[in-house]
């Protein structure tokens, strides 16, 4: 590949620096950084924020949207899938297509793509229509996570890596703890099209600065021609369809459903031929043998704990919300922001704290401390709402940032700049279906633990029972004295206590929900600690290698 990417003085060829380029990249001091490459840096973060907040932001407006667009429920619900497939497909397809069209190039234009279609998106007109632009959507915005993450890998100097990950890392927590408050305030005050419009300003301003920081870089057509695009089809093919299945497994009771079944049984052939073309078949087009160094295989498990944890924490706790206390959209934002305000302060701190700790100590930290959070939120009853929650959500916030910055950390210490762009889209692929499964998993763990704690609800309730019988009394002499007649009374009685026992099952369903994210991480701490301890990076840089090829690393 002949792109080479020159920024602020810092240059990540794949071909060694030419004269014009080498006078800019010798510095007396090798950790130095612009403040043009930090700015650029930062652009590209911005970028990542908006990918992530797509992803929730609609939720709380999905009502308002289902109703403009006279849509049911259900369909309704792939307004928010249609972008999060379309994601998931681009992000490890992201490093390719850098290198065929160079990242300034590519970064730009997919950039205006998102601009464009997230108007688009305001001005739809009909269901169908918001699918395909929604689709569009992710398709460019989904290149900003990676993108990010290469940026910071290549740009930045080892030293200053981690603090670049720390930014990275914010808007992997910041953005689903914001989206939520974000999307309820504007659509109760503004309408669900100004979700859509908020986006423009933040993705123009990240254009300005990559088209400022970023230097012009030329690209390799010819792997248009060369690429494995029997490879390409077949992933992108393996994970639309497993996102859809895990959107639509728990609805249509998943292996029962001959659809589910017949997905699941296709998209597991068409991953097995995928892996097989890039582990054995020329011009592959992600590095696969990355897997084979043993801190990144375990960053990359620990990470889709993280994403179980942090995608299904925010999934549940609104739940929570609605189905027992009836919160509206405001409500719900205002409860999970505790979550996002320690992170802002933690960071700082803890980008100190690498600079003299083990990551490894500081991943069991941020790991035992989520647990904590889940853990302390099994016991819920009907009066746990706001004032329990916040508790729960602050010590959630506290100890993310011990986690998602030095797991980073961990997974890239040691990777090639030539193998970044893989390194990127594997690791930030593996959180995000992390969380995709996480949600589909607890969504169905749910609805079973409800329905297993209701039959034993029902059983203590009993017309034998003196307590059943005395709680029917005092409920129908209640509602007799409202004004009902006594067959009335009778039968709203029996309304109630249903009612409270419904409520009940759904509680505990959800005590058990938050202990399996919490045990989970608690695994997660061994795991931590399960990995090699990391070496200083060495201060000769390494020869490039092909996306096929890997060097040999204990890390």
């Amino acid at each position: 590949m002949s792109d080479t990417t020159t920024i602020g003085g810092n240059t990540s060829p794949e071909n060694e620096p030419d004269a014009n380029t080498s006078s800019a990249v010798a510095t007396p001091d090798e950790d130095h950084v612009s403040l043009r490459t930090w700015l650029t840096v930062w652009g590209s973060v911005i970028g990542a924020f908006i990918a992530v907040l797509n992803i929730v932001v609609t939720n709380a407006s999905l009502k308002d949207i289902q109703g403009a667009l006279s849509a049911t429920l259900h369909e309704g619900s792939f307004i928010s899938t249609a972008y999060l497939t379309a994601e998931v497909i681009i992000i490890p397809l992201t490093a390719w297509f850098v290198q065929i069209y160079g990242l300034r190039r590519f970064v730009l234009t997919a950039s205006a793509i998102f601009i464009l279609s997230t108007l688009a998106c305001a001005m739809a007109w009909n269901l169908e229509s918001m699918l395909v632009f929604r689709a569009i959507a992710g398709f460019s915005g989904g290149t900003f996570i990676p993108i990010s993450f290469t940026c910071i890998l290549t740009l930045l100097p080892p030293s200053k890596q981690p603090l670049g990950l720390a930014m990275f890392s914010l808007t992997a927590t910041q953005a689903p703890s914001l989206g939520p408050t974000l999307g309820g305030y504007l659509t109760e005050n503004m309408g669900w099209q100004s979700i859509f419009y908020m986006q423009i300003f933040p993705t123009m301003l990240m254009f300005g600065i990559l088209w400022w920081g970023l230097e012009k870089s030329k690209g390799d057509r010819s792997l248009l021609k060369s690429g494995d695009w029997t490879g390409i089809g077949m992933l992108s093919l393996a994970l639309g369809a497993m996102i859809i299945i895990l959107e639509e497994g728990n609805r249509l009771d998943w292996f029962e459903s001959q659809a589910i079944l017949r997905g699941s049984i296709f998209a597991g052939v068409c991953f097995l031929i995928f892996v097989y073309r890039q582990l054995w078949g020329e011009n592959s087009f992600i590095n696969l043998r990355l897997f084979k160094r043993w801190n990144f295989s375990l960053a990359n498990i620990v990470g889709v704990v993280l994403g179980l944890g942090l995608y299904g924490t925010i999934f549940i706790t609104p739940l929570y919300l609605i189905q027992i206390h009836n919160y509206n959209a405001w409500q719900i934002g205002v409860t999970m922001m505790w979550f996002g305000f320690p992170q802002l302060l933690m960071v700082p701190i803890l980008v100190k704290l690498m600079q003299t700790v083990d990551p490894r100590h500081l991943i069991a930290i941020g790991c035992a401390t989520f647990a904590w959070s889940c853990l302390i939120n099994i016991n819920m009853d009907a009066d746990y709402a706001y004032d329990q929650l916040r508790l729960a959500n602050l010590i959630r916030g506290f100890g993310q940032p011990f986690l998602t910055i030095p797991l980073a950390v961990m997974a890239t210490v040691g990777i090639e700049k030539a193998q970044a762009g893989s390194a990127s889209g594997l690791y930030n692929l593996t959180r995000n279906l992390g969380g995709a499964i996480g949600i589909a998993f607890l969504a169905t763990f749910l609805s079973t633990r409800q329905q297993f704690h209701s039959s034993h609800i029902l059983e203590n309730i009993s017309l034998y029972n003196p307590l059943t019988v005395e709680r029917l009394q005092g409920l129908q002499g209640y509602f007799a004295n409202l004004g009902s007649d006594t067959l009335l009374a009778q039968q709203q009685a029996l309304s109630a206590v249903d009612a409270v026992a419904r409520r009940d099952s759904y509680i505990m369903a959800y005590n058990d929900a938050f202990y399996i994210i919490g045990a989970a991480f608690l695994v997660a701490v061994v795991l931590s600690y399960m990995m090699k301890k990391p070496q200083p990076p060495a201060s000769e840089p390494e020869p490039a290698s092909g996306n096929g090829s890997d060097t040999n690393n204990s890390n």
